[in-house]
């Protein structure tokens, strides 16, 4: 019996794995699409490369990556995605941003205003919190043994970048946008709120979750500043 339950459970985990990672290749699959729209050409195209390197480094497929830039090329026949932002408040007021790219945005609207208004939260106008958080691009290298921390602080440095930290697995390296064209966009808070309250949290924690398991949303950035075990 233990060796079946244990099977069953391995499974399971499997189940939940491939789903994830079903839903990490679809957002992907639709930035590289719109990327695509500006040139399949990787060399000359630099979001393009940006996305594509992006979604290799999550293991996606390289015939799926293929299809999805014909598909925003125009070379196959695709669905047309639309980018939408969306701004709000979460429980305590935490200010939050929800970036899409849908097909039908009525129903992303709808799905939004519905997990803000599940969680405590409110659908704002644009501009309501934007004002409070920076546009950065965000380059994160994995920690290995090969690489030493001041080495590359220094080169990160001397390439442009105006931040560097050093995180438990990680490095995270900051620039302007403009900075490095080939660099993931990130949106960075120039203020955070600290939240403490359990429920909060709870909420909170809720509503970003059910902004990650819907499709049409591609980021969620928010100044909120939780304890680290959250």
């Amino acid at each position: 019996m233990s060796g079946h339950s244990k099977w069953a459970n391995i499974k399971h985990r499997k189940g939940r794995q491939d789903a994830l990672r079903g839903k990490i290749f679809t957002k992907i699959g639709k930035e590289i699409a719109i990327a695509a729209k500006d040139g399949a050409d990787l060399s000359t195209n630099r979001k393009l490369a940006d996305i594509v390197a992006k979604a290799k480094s999550n293991n996606m497929p390289n015939d799926t990556i293929a299809r999805a830039i014909k598909k925003g090329s125009g070379e196959m026949e695709g669905i047309t995605y639309e980018e939408m932002t969306y701004e709000g408040y979460g429980p305590s007021g935490i200010a939050v941003i929800v970036k899409t790219l849908t097909e039908n945005k009525n129903r992303t609207a709808a799905n939004v205003r519905h997990i803000f208004d599940k969680n405590g939260g409110s659908l704002g106008t644009l501009g309501c919190v934007s004002f409070m958080f920076d546009e950065k691009g965000l380059i994160i290298v994995e920690k290995t043994d090969k690489i030493q921390e001041e080495e590359l602080m220094m080169l990160a440095l001397d390439c442009g970048a105006d931040d560097f930290a050093v995180q438990e697995d990680s490095f995270e390296i900051y620039t302007a946008p403009e900075s490095f064209s080939d660099v993931r966009q990130k949106l960075e808070p120039q203020t955070t709120v600290e939240v403490t309250d359990d429920e909060v949290i709870k909420k909170f924690t809720k509503m970003q979750d059910m902004f990650d398991d819907d499709d049409d949303v591609q980021d969620v950035y928010h100044n909120a500043e939780m304890p680290e075990e959250e």
